[in-house]
């Protein structure tokens, strides 16, 4: 989507609600970022979802085109970038069952959800 340079926090499922059951144990002060360790840029995430569903990474849609589409919204989400990890849940020990992209992917397609 536009450049596909703007970075994007994901998490597999199963990682969110582990995070939860964590958090609900733990005790940590502040706001606490529940994503993945390894944000990724929307082209990497688009070319990795590709792959993981055996299906080509097709035209980038530019910038212009979703704005005409999707006026404002398209800025404030389909081309927003923000790079974030969770500091926080490391600190305290917590370990992700899937912090690397493209085998979240694969496991997620292969287990058809």
């Amino acid at each position: 989507l536009g450049s596909g340079r703007q970075w994007m926090g994901w998490i597999t499922l199963d990682d969110v609600v582990r995070a939860v059951e964590f958090l609900l144990d733990e005790t940590i002060a502040g706001p606490v970022i529940v994503s993945s360790p390894n944000p990724a840029r929307n082209t990497t995430f688009t070319k990795a979802l590709a792959h993981a569903l055996h299906r080509p990474a097709l035209i980038p849609i530019p910038a212009t085109a979703l704005r005409v589409l999707f006026g404002e919204m398209a800025l404030a989400t389909l081309l927003a970038s923000q790079r974030v990890v969770p500091t926080s849940l490391q600190a305290h020990g917590f370990e992700f069952e899937h912090p690397e992209l493209e085998p979240a992917l694969r496991n997620l397609v292969s287990a058809g959800r």
